[in-house]
């Protein structure tokens, strides 16, 4: 099924979508057959012009994630820092009224790349209980999905206008179950995310499998969702902080490729109690291929996976747990020996915050 390329016609209905969609939940019987492990071997060797039109879509794999440690305010908290996306409305009120804190007017939506990190807040200023987002610049940015700027959508590759305004809601569905929804955060399988994920992509399911059966460097779910361990730290209030956007264009064999940067700031404290309160910051960048089933071999309403990568602050230094582990102060995990970095400096891209991290065992984050 193929979608009109001109933005003066659909050649798909309302009601042909919604039946493409239904169908994944039940094959597609005219959809190409997955072809055997020695047809994929030959079409990966042979050149691109003369490769099959029916294809696997392969993914980036992550580069080894570089851990970073931070000082701030007169103790060293534990960073992760560079590794290698449900309904949208329901994740604000999440976890008190009183977690939004006011140290400004809040910012327009994020609609192109800043050009500058924010501006420092007042140094004095420390996040509570009651203010969790206190001193931060994250305390102007919107909550939960309303966050995450979603373009207007246009005809692209093999899907019209309405294809693609789906397709784009969708994306942003599959952030906030993987970084948003509450189950998740306190350590649950990411199921919703993982349904909107192509299941015929066998090496990112065998990446999914291994990273929650047995989490390590090389298979670490919070490389893709964020995951705490409710034992070590609690959620504080009902908001967490977001700000990022969406993006697309056509892809490979006229796909919709999304992409998402987006920065998560989660304020947590103790999970035994007390009133230190830190923030873990995620900045997350998902590349999503929404391939045309013609094409390539996939499900309806489900996306390829091409490349993720995250930049983690307060997250753990130690080995890899599948968990974000904050420190609550007193040192935390690992010796701070890399560049300096902001996390919430969103004008450097994460190529750029990549390569300033290096292999890095540990770095300098500049605030919380």
């Amino acid at each position: 099924m193929k979608a009109g390329g001109g933005d003066g016609g659909s050649s798909v209905s309302d009601e042909e979508w919604e039946r493409f969609l239904r169908a994944s939940l039940e094959g597609v019987p005219d959809a190409p057959e997955e072809p055997s492990a020695r047809d994929r071997a030959a079409a990966a060797r042979r050149p691109p012009e003369r490769a099959a039109d029916t294809a696997w879509r392969a993914y980036t794999p992550p580069r080894r994630r570089s851990r970073k440690g931070w000082y701030v305010a007169g103790f060293v908290a534990s960073v992760a820092l560079l590794a290698v996306a449900f309904a949208p409305g329901g994740v604000t009120g999440l976890f008190g009224d009183d977690a939004r804190g006011a140290d400004a007017a809040p910012l327009a939506p994020e609609s192109v790349a800043p050009t500058a990190p924010p501006d420092a807040g007042p140094e004095a200023a420390r996040p509570t209980l009651a203010e969790p987002f206190k001193g931060s610049p994250a305390a102007r940015w919107a909550d939960g999905p309303a966050g995450i700027t979603v373009p207007e959508a246009r005809a692209t590759g093999w899907m019209d206008r309405a294809a693609v305004a789906r397709t784009l809601r969708l994306s942003r569905d599959f952030l906030v179950a993987s970084n948003l929804e509450p189950g998740v955060l306190r350590g649950e399988r990411p199921a919703g995310a993982i349904a909107l994920i192509n299941p015929r992509q066998r090496d990112v399911q065998d990446y999914l499998a291994a990273a929650f059966r047995s989490p390590g460097e090389a298979n670490d779910p919070v490389l893709l969702f964020s995951r705490f361990d409710p034992a070590q730290a609690r959620l504080v209030g009902d908001v967490v902080k977001t700000r990022g956007r969406l993006t697309f264009a056509e892809g490979e064999k006229g796909a919709v490729r999304v992409t998402a940067d987006v920065t998560f700031v989660y304020p947590v404290a103790p999970a035994g109690g007390g009133d230190a309160v830190v923030r873990t910051i995620v900045r997350r960048e998902v590349v999503m291929s929404w391939d045309d089933p013609a094409k390539v071999i996939t499900e309806p309403g489900t996306f390829s996976l091409v490349s993720y990568k995250a930049d983690m602050t307060n997250a753990g230094c130690g080995p890899a747990t599948g968990r974000l582990t904050p420190s609550f102060g007193g040192g935390g995990s690992g010796t701070a020996s890399g560049p300096a970095v902001d996390p919430y400096d969103r004008s450097t891209s994460m190529d750029e915050r990549m390569g300033a991290g290096g292999d890095e065992e540990c770095g300098t984050a500049t605030r919380s």
